[in-house]
């Protein structure tokens, strides 16, 4: 970067606030705003969706059985077609989306507080309980985790609240050994010895210098690890051991399709779409946040997007 150019950003940095600064990196990568704004039209449709299509998703019409997409003789809710009984398929896709983006956020949310927290244990102590919680997290890396859920869920009733639970403990393990790998690194650096030599606590230490420090890498971790929890609920709910009717997801939408995909493909089609566009969001919006949280990379968005030698 050359002095005008360091200039020009502290001029922006001053004019406009975060918000502002924030919204203006994200639109100079187009790929990220545009995956950014799907995500939001979908978190929408799950907070707002049940309660304005609930009733109008398991209302069953048997005279519009499989019907076909873009025909709209039925009504605006009908233009990506009906499922077996006739209830149609846009209202069901938006309702859906509720339950997959719940279990996926849940699972997500426990497993990173709860490996984050581990993690920073086994990173910054140096007690013979370090080791003891690596070796956990070694056992439960060792076993598939789809095979796994798929174990304990044939097992036990597959319910919202016992797949979130086996999915957020196959997922513990991601967090606890970059946590770890991180504060290794970041707790022997100057200003970790500088607050030890002031007297600063432990607790203050770990959760006011070093986790602030961490947090970028595990947010953008996090981003990623939704795409594949989402991914993984489906596979199960596809399976038949996730969650069952009358609750919906993608995933069982798309193995409700499955008998139907000969004469009806767009049963399967698009709940599978939803899953795979709201997967590569999810990839795309964690690449732009990778660089956008990363202070020696940042400032390539907040030029516009130019690249400077």
């Amino acid at each position: 970067m050359t002095m005008t150019d360091t200039q020009t950003l502290t001029e922006r940095k001053k004019s406009n606030g975060p918000i502002a600064r924030w919204f203006a990196m994200l639109w100079a990568d187009k790929f990220a705003f545009f995956a950014a704004l799907f995500l939001l039209i979908v978190v929408l449709c799950a907070l707002f969706g049940p309660l304005l299509l609930d009733a109008v998703a398991t209302k069953q019409n048997l005279r519009g059985r499989n019907a076909p997409p873009f025909d709209i003789t039925r009504g605006w809710l009908y233009v990506l077609g009906a499922d077996a009984l006739g209830r149609p398929l846009l209202a069901r896709v938006v309702v859906a989306a509720q339950n997959t983006m719940l279990v996926a956020a849940a699972a997500v949310l426990a497993s990173s507080v709860v490996g984050t927290a581990l993690g920073l244990i086994a990173g910054y102590s140096r007690a013979s309980a370090a080791q003891w919680i690596m070796r956990l997290g070694d056992v439960i890396m060792s076993f598939p985790s789809l095979l796994l859920a798929v174990i304990v869920l044939y097992m036990l009733e597959p319910s919202v609240a016992n797949i979130v639970l086996v999915l957020a403990i196959t997922r513990i393990p991601i967090y606890l050994r970059t946590t770890r790998a991180e504060v290794l690194e970041v707790r022997e650096r100057m200003f970790v010895q500088a607050a030890k030599v002031m007297g600063a606590s432990h607790w203050r230490i770990v959760f006011c210098h070093i986790l602030p420090v961490i947090f970028p890498t595990l947010v953008t971790i996090a981003t990623l690890d939704f795409a594949f929890v989402m991914l993984a609920e489906s596979s199960l709910s596809f399976l038949g051991i996730g969650i069952q009717a009358p609750q919906i997801t993608w995933g069982l939408m798309v193995a409700q399709g499955r008998p139907y995909l000969t004469n009806a493909w767009w049963l399967s089609f698009w709940p599978g779409l939803a899953i795979i566009l709201t997967t590569l969001s999810l990839n795309l919006l964690s690449n732009w946040l990778r660089i956008a949280l990363d202070p020696t990379q940042r400032w390539r968005l907040e030029m516009g997007g130019r690249k400077h030698g």
